[in-house]
């Protein structure tokens, strides 16, 4: 099982250079402590995202780590063109010595969209033409493409990616039926849902796999996503857990609540102790994570664990905290665990 990091960097308390800054340190960090890769995701005019052009603060990861793998998840296609992400996609890869991974979905915030003039229903469509455009200028000389949305006839394609033919392409999956064509086209997923619906996806995952003729071993990354924070005593951890989560929901819902109305099928609950129940979250000493993630992994099926570690108003202390924890006790004992 690998390990990875997830960050929605919404707004902290501390001024905004001095966030950035920090989030810089907090990567170094990732990366000497041995994760995977670090994921983040791409949100407008909402303090649930401050990296609204993800490419611009991920260059500067390129920068300050030097193994650490990472990328959006997701670039929200429908609100870009597909052009301008191809070429940022190769830039980012080179940069970074090709250690790009690249998510790609139309954008879940039917408000975020509505900003930028784009029409929620026709979100999953553009994405679509835009996916398929950008998959062209990864793979050939020229893009030549009529759709509905774009209309591109023998566009030049300069750049290139280091990792050929292209980066790891990634998917957030939140039922079963995106896993046809994932698995089809070899794309790793991450999950949020209990463990009982991650589980749900990664079995069909793993179905559609074997019935495409593909030995088990060499199936791509299926993941899920959870709130960890890790101290010397779970009292200690939920103590700083849950305030912090209390400011994170409250910028997750800020659009929704803007606009008077709630999200359907929100997959998380108002409180760090709810979400703990649940499953979603786990604030604890190393050894209760440890234990708590080897369960909660094998019982979802995954083979690739996304720690959120800095949200809210979580200290830079508390998540560099975490995050030396992990490294300690958690990754080396349980980065050999198969899924089941």
């Amino acid at each position: 099982m690998k390990f990875a990091v997830f960050d929605h960097m919404d707004r902290g308390t501390i001024p905004l250079a001095q966030q950035y800054e920090e989030r810089l340190l907090l990567t170094e960090a990732y990366d000497q402590a041995g994760f995977h890769a670090y994921h983040v995701a791409e949100h407008h005019s909402t303090p649930l995202g401050i990296s609204p052009s993800p490419g611009v603060y991920l260059a500067s990861v390129a920068q300050r780590t030097r193994r650490l793998r990472f990328g959006p998840l997701v670039y929200t296609l429908a609100m870009h063109h597909p052009l301008r992400v191809l070429e940022e996609i190769c830039m980012l890869d080179q940069l970074s010595g090709g250690r790009l991974e690249v998510g790609f979905g139309r954008g879940i915030s039917p408000y975020e969209l509505g900003y930028y003039g784009v029409d929620p229903a026709q979100a999953q469509d553009i994405y679509h033409e835009s996916y398929q455009i950008i998959m062209q200028g990864l793979t050939q000389d020229k893009v030549h493409f009529q759709g509905r949305h774009f209309d591109l006839r023998d566009v030049p394609v300069v750049l290139r990616c280091l990792q050929q033919p292209m980066p790891p392409i990634w998917y957030g999956a939140g039922s079963p039926a995106a896993t046809q064509w994932t698995a089809q086209n070899g794309i790793n997923i991450v999950c949020n849902g209990t463990a009982a619906q991650v589980r749900a996806i990664t079995d069909q995952y793993r179905l559609h796999w074997e019935a495409l003729g593909h030995e088990p071993s060499g199936i791509p990354y299926l993941g899920m996503s959870r709130h960890v924070v890790v101290a010397d005593t779970d009292a200690e951890a939920l103590e700083a857990a849950r305030p912090a989560y209390r400011r994170w929901y409250e910028h997750l819902m800020h659009l929704w609540v803007v606009h008077g109305t709630r999200p359907q099928n929100l997959a998380f609950p108002e409180t760090f102790d709810d979400a703990q129940r649940l499953g979603l979250g786990i604030a604890g000493s190393p050894d209760t994570v440890r234990d708590w993630i080897a369960a909660s992994a094998n019982e979802a099926g995954v083979n690739y664990f996304v720690c959120r570690l800095a949200f809210g108003d979580l200290s830079l202390e508390n998540s560099l905290r975490s995050t030396r924890l992990l490294s300690e006790h958690v990754l080396p004992a349980l980065s050999g665990q198969a899924s089941a």
